[in-house]
């Protein structure tokens, strides 16, 4: 009897382990639940990589990175209300505020003016050049692409910079000025913004087109400006000889774009070509060019005055 009963409770003692055993294992996963642990552990992968990556301060010493080379995108983008033209210097890289390291390069679609001469010149904060560049390019009204070049040396870590591309026409006019607000870094990576909106002219005037013909001693303007910053914008009729025959002062209230109307009067004895040229300044800088003074953007148009 007792050999009985102890058979009967090794018996009971081994199903019940083989209970125990079999409801100690996992429960398995739903057959669509794979991916998603997938992805779960993926974006727990990112954001581990994302804060174990040391950030970078001022003070730290970083070894600076080759150049990125870019490749010229073609420009597709939508236009900005009020605004249908290109510029004749379209920026295409860098962009507004990329971060740049020396060399970096510069691409753009330019128009030169009737100089057939291009400026290209990279400038501090104060306004003072860090390199200036001169190359002579057969006119295009749709623009030439092209690439330069450009090497700088800072003293401190980093600070603001502009690239200012300009020409003039061939009576030493200025014709053209477009600025690209960069920064410019001694030591670190270079990361390059897309130029956005950037790629439009700044001033839009209603029915303007080149070699325009005004009559009765007044030039009736009115349309958008789209300004660098809250300084006015100045407005003038240049003569060939370079002699300002009229000028108005249109006053900013922004930085968004706005309209503006306005006219100015001459008198001519005979037709006369002038350049009608619209500028405005950089109030930042404190070195200004024997040239081209602190001009930050400059569009001109050459219209026909008559009595």
């Amino acid at each position: 009897m007792k050999k009985k009963i102890i058979l009967f409770a090794s018996i009971l003692g081994l199903l019940v382990g083989c209970s125990q055993s079999t409801d100690s294992q996992p429960t398995p996963y739903p057959a669509d639940y794979l991916p998603t642990a997938v992805a779960l552990t993926s974006q727990a992968m990112f954001a581990t990589a994302a804060a174990m990556t040391p950030s970078v301060t001022p003070t730290e010493t970083v070894s600076p990175t080759a150049i990125v080379e870019e490749t010229a995108p073609s420009p597709t983008p939508t236009f900005a209300a009020g605004f249908t033209q290109f510029a004749q210097i379209q920026f295409v890289s860098p962009g507004p505020l990329s971060s740049l390291v020396s060399p970096f390069n510069v691409q753009a679609y330019v128009a030169s003016g009737e100089s057939d001469r291009v400026q290209v010149d990279l400038l501090g904060e104060d306004g003072r050049v860090l390199q200036r560049i001169l190359k002579k390019l057969d006119r295009n009204p749709k623009g030439v692409f092209q690439r330069f070049e450009i090497s700088f040396e800072i003293r401190a870590v980093s600070e603001t910079g502009y690239i200012r591309i300009s020409s003039k026409d061939d009576f030493g006019r200025i014709q053209i000025v477009n600025t690209m607000p960069v920064l410019l870094f001694s030591v670190g990576t270079t990361t390059i913004n897309p130029p956005g909106n950037m790629i439009y002219e700044r001033v839009s005037v209603d029915g303007l087109k080149e070699k325009a013909n005004f009559y009765a001693g007044e030039v009736s303007l009115s349309g958008r400006i789209w300004p660098f910053n809250e300084q006015p914008f100045v407005i003038e009729l240049i003569a060939q000889d370079g002699r300002p025959i009229s000028s108005r002062i249109i006053n900013m209230s922004g930085i968004d774009t706005q309209p503006f109307a306005t006219t100015l009067p001459y008198k001519v004895s005979e037709p006369t070509p002038v350049r009608l040229t619209f500028r405005q300044e950089n109030p930042l800088w404190s070195v200004s060019d024997p040239e081209y003074g602190k001009y930050i953007y400059v569009y001109t148009v050459e219209v026909i005055l008559n009595p």
